[in-house]
């Protein structure tokens, strides 16, 4: 990824973050998780990939071939808060597609 130093360092941080405060807080019954979207289809982000020259390289790396809908981040978020994710705590959890297999 060229040009993406401040961004991959960022997310490596919050992967990190989750980690430790997992460990951190657990013993106090708090669970953290964290997920790590794709480029997600909000307004904002229809328009900065709407130029075939930079979002086809993006889809033909995702396995899926596709970008996330909000829907797609917003319900597995709404899993991790409810009581059926009780023990899963310190996962980062990827919402891309299958980007981050590769």
């Amino acid at each position: 990824m060229e040009h993406h130093l401040g961004y991959c360092a960022s997310k490596a941080a919050l992967d990190a973050t989750t980690r430790v405060l997992c460990l951190e807080l657990g013993p106090h019954g708090i669970r953290v998780n964290s997920v790590n979207p794709t480029v997600t289809l909000t307004p904002m982000a229809e328009r900065a990939w709407s130029d075939p020259a930079k979002r086809d390289p993006m889809l033909a790396a995702i396995p899926l071939g596709r970008f996330a809908a909000p829907d797609e981040v917003a319900l597995p978020v709404a899993f991790l808060l409810s009581a059926a994710a009780a023990m899963i705590s310190g996962a980062c959890l990827p919402i891309d597609g299958g980007y981050t297999a590769h």
